[in-house]
Formats: C-alpha cells, structure tokens, sequence
C-alpha cells in the first residue's frame, strides 16, 4: 500500500508514466493523451466522447448548460460506450479537444464524495491495508472511486438507477455521496473544466476494482464529519445535477 495519496506515483509503465504527470490544463494534444485513453479502455472502462470547455463556457454552446464540459456529446451515450480500441483511437484523433465519459453501471461503478472527505477517507482506508483501486480528483471539489458494479441482477426490478442516490431523502443516510451506478456515468481523467479545472488520477486505472461495499462504510463517515461543518443549504444540495 505505498501509493499513499497526492498525485498517482507509478509502476514504470507508460500508463504509469502518464499518470504520475499531472498534465497542464489546456494542453489537450499532449503526447500519451491517446494511449492513456487506449490504457483506461483496455481496463474495462467504457468510454465516450463528451463536451470540452471554450473558456468558461461548454463547446456545446447550449445556453445555460448545467453541466458545461462535464457530459457525453451523444444522448446515445449508453449504447455507444465502448472498450474497442479501433474505435477510441479514432474519437482521440478526429475530436483532439474531447472530453472523456465513461458509463458506469456496465463493469464498474463511482462513488462520488466532496474532495475533502475523500482524501480523508483515503488516507484512513490506505493506513488500514484497504485495497482501493482507481481514484481521481475533480478540479470542482469531488473525488471519485472507482468499484466494480454492483453487478447486473436476475429481476430487472431489483435495478437501483442512479437517481435514487440523489434525492433530499437519502441525504441524511449518506450526505454528500452519490453512488453513479447505472444511468450514470464521470468524466476519465485527463479532462478539462471551465476556468483551467481538470479531472486528475490519484491512482490509476491499472488499480483493481474494489467491492464497493468495502468503501462505503469509510466513504459514508467522512462524508457526515464533513457534512457538519457545512450549512444546511450545502448539506443538502445533490453531488452531481441531475439535468444532462
């Protein structure tokens, strides 16, 4: 467990090589972005294109865009995620300045928890031989971890879609926290946020997934440490709109 936590330190790979340089905000069309997303894909990672900032604004140039550079270019983002190479090689190449998404709730879920509580649970599941798999910071405040799926049940009514984790009455049983599971997906790391925010791996993808069971115990309680200094409006307040 000697990754401890900060900026991803590697194995020697070129996939490690990449992670262990945080790359600079704007310079998409740095060597390695391409086969760092080749790297993410052939983890088992789903991928897809989506929305990049121009300034402050979203290249989607929808007006008021609730979720400016952080959602997949195609409403059909579900069915077109993939792991294909070919095909994230060709994303890559024809649309230089994208984002990345990737689907959860296929192969793997996120649990999403404010910055400060995640790096406090971290470093307490690390110090107790936790095995934690790939984790990354968003430049607007979040950390997520990366699980294995719940996994896909027998009766389609057993399904627990994503926005179950997001309304006022969950809050007080896991403040904070949004379990993205499926109907759901996070932007990969390298992305890009309006005002040079980006997404960053802690640990890379190279990390095996965890149950996400075996997170959520630590995850949850720091989440409610660092929901009791907050104000209630904060308290309160959704991890991830719901809009897209």
């Amino acid at each position: 467990m000697g990754d401890g936590i900060g900026r991803y330190r590697g194995t020697g790979s070129k996939l490690a090589h990449w992670l262990g340089r945080r790359p600079k905000q704007a310079d998409t069309d740095a060597p390695g972005r391409e086969e760092l997303l080749l790297a993410i894909a052939a983890s088992g990672l789903p991928l897809a294109p989506a929305a990049h900032p121009v300034g402050y604004r979203c290249s989607c140039e929808r007006i008021g865009c609730p979720t400016p550079a952080r959602h997949p270019l195609s409403f059909a983002w579900q069915t077109q995620s993939t792991t294909d190479p070919a095909q994230v090689e060709r994303w890559a190449q024809g649309q230089p300045q994208a984002n990345f998404i990737t689907a959860t709730g296929m192969v793997h879920d996120v649990l999403d928890v404010p910055l400060e509580a995640g790096r406090a649970a971290l470093r307490r599941l690390l110090d107790n031989g936790v095995e934690v798999g790939p984790v990354a910071e968003s430049g607007d405040g979040r950390m997520l971890f990366f699980t294995a799926t719940r996994g896909t049940p027998e009766d389609e009514d057993e399904w627990w879609p994503c926005e179950l984790d997001c309304h006022p009455e969950t809050m007080d049983e896991h403040p904070g926290l949004r379990w993205h599971c499926r109907g759901s997906y996070v932007l990969v790391p390298p992305a890009r946020l309006p005002g040079e925010l980006g997404v960053d791996w802690v640990r890379g993808p190279e990390h095996p997934l965890p149950d996400p069971l075996t997170l959520l115990e630590s995850l949850t309680d720091a989440c409610a440490r660092h929901a009791d200094q907050l104000g209630e409006h904060e308290r309160n307040q959704v991890a991830w709109p719901l809009s897209r």
